[in-house]
């Protein structure tokens, strides 16, 4: 899998531009500011729907244009398919697939996988829970699509759910009988679509714990990296997708009284941790700026190699990172990567790109785009 073909129009700094790319090493190299990230950001849109810099489409559309488009040309087992996205703030987003509308633009998920390392990663050690919830929730997404629907479901359900606690938490009195019956029926939907959200991010924690583990000893040789699934007041963990919805049932049942008293879902996968330990310590707290850098790479390898195992090589694309490593992290980090189909690197100067790296190179300044290798 590789993008062949990028155009943008009024996408981020870009009124226009046209880029084609081929397998293998591609760096895009220029000052900080010219536009670098701006392109791979709209390779990673296209494969996640969103971007690793902002949570909103709105940032992503020139100042002064109602919309964006993002085209990208993707060769798959010798299968070309073209996918475009036009992102409109503030209303609904639409796709296209060779030129063809789909229903929605969820519908075009998992034809581009793309694995993105940037410096914004570290909060995946370091920041809050939510930061690695949204890791396995994207990952969960570009491995199996249909779970971008499950997703938006649990949203939905719990969005209801918390519209409905704090009007009951605002009146100050014990809930009457139609409250308490509409919150039953809440509570099934949301043990329902939280059972399914939660039962899939176990699975992928357990096929992602060994090869964390090998990808932390590989940058960082003698350490050793685990995660480990927390779920929100004390539920029970199991693989069986029926158990999961009992076990989240019982536990909104017994904190039903703190939940109408403060307003707000206190159980769910929305409250769950992913612990990143090393050794016997959490990473959080524990791990030194060095230690960190390298959980967060070793986590974006684990998503490429489980990724890979799935058929086929993500895209990989590493921004802005190697200026951000020590020597020996650098060169074990480029020594890990370059076998990808398609590695799309954007560096402020050449001395950023590894000499294992070396490929087609793109020079970017002004918001211009050329090849010059």
């Amino acid at each position: 899998m590789y993008v062949a073909h990028l155009t943008l129009l009024d996408f981020r700094s870009y009124e226009s531009a046209e880029i084609a790319l081929e397998p293998g090493i591609s760096a895009f190299v220029g000052p900080n500011g010219h536009g670098k990230t701006n392109l791979v950001e709209a390779i990673g849109y296209v494969a996640l729907h969103g971007s690793h810099r902002v949570s909103t489409d709105a940032p992503l559309v020139r100042q002064g244009a109602a919309r964006a488009i993002v085209r990208a040309g993707v060769i798959r087992d010798e299968r070309r398919a073209l996918i475009e996205l036009e992102i409109n703030p503030g209303r609904a987003n639409r796709a296209r697939l060779n030129r063809s509308p789909v229903q929605r633009p969820r519908e075009v998920l998992g034809m581009l996988r793309t694995v993105l390392f940037a410096p914004e990663d570290l909060v995946l050690v370091k920041g809050d829970p939510g930061d690695r919830r949204r890791f396995m929730d994207e990952l969960l997404t570009v491995r199996t699509p249909r779970f971008a629907g499950v997703r938006s479901d649990y949203d939905r359900v719990l969005k209801q759910r918390n519209a409905l606690l704090k009007s009951a938490a605002a009146h100050r009195r014990a809930p009457g009988q139609e409250v308490l019956s509409t919150l039953d029926v809440w509570d099934t939907h949301l043990a329902r679509t939280g059972a399914e959200l939660l039962g899939g991010r176990l699975d992928l924690v357990a096929a992602l714990r060994p090869l964390v583990a090998k990808a932390y000893a590989d940058l960082a040789p003698g350490g050793a990296a685990d995660l480990e699934y927390r779920a929100s007041s004390g539920v029970e963990l199991s693989t069986d997708r029926a158990q999961l919805g009992e076990a989240l049932l019982a536990a909104m049942a017994e904190t039903r009284r703190n939940e109408l008293e403060r307003g707000v879902s206190l159980v769910g996968p929305h409250r769950d941790e992913l612990v990143l330990k090393l050794g016997d310590l959490p990473a959080r707290g524990y791990a030194s700026h060095g230690e960190s850098w390298s959980f967060a790479l070793a986590l974006r390898l684990a998503a490429f190699e489980l990724l890979r195992a799935d058929g086929d090589d993500p895209v990989l694309i590493l921004d802005d990172v190697f200026a951000e490593l020590d020597t020996g992290r650098r060169t074990r980090l480029a020594e890990l990567v370059a076998p990808a189909e398609q590695v799309l690197i954007t560096a402020a100067v050449p001395a950023d790109v590894p000499e294992q790296l070396t490929g087609a190179t793109f020079d970017v300044s002004e918001g211009e785009v050329s090849r010059v290798r």
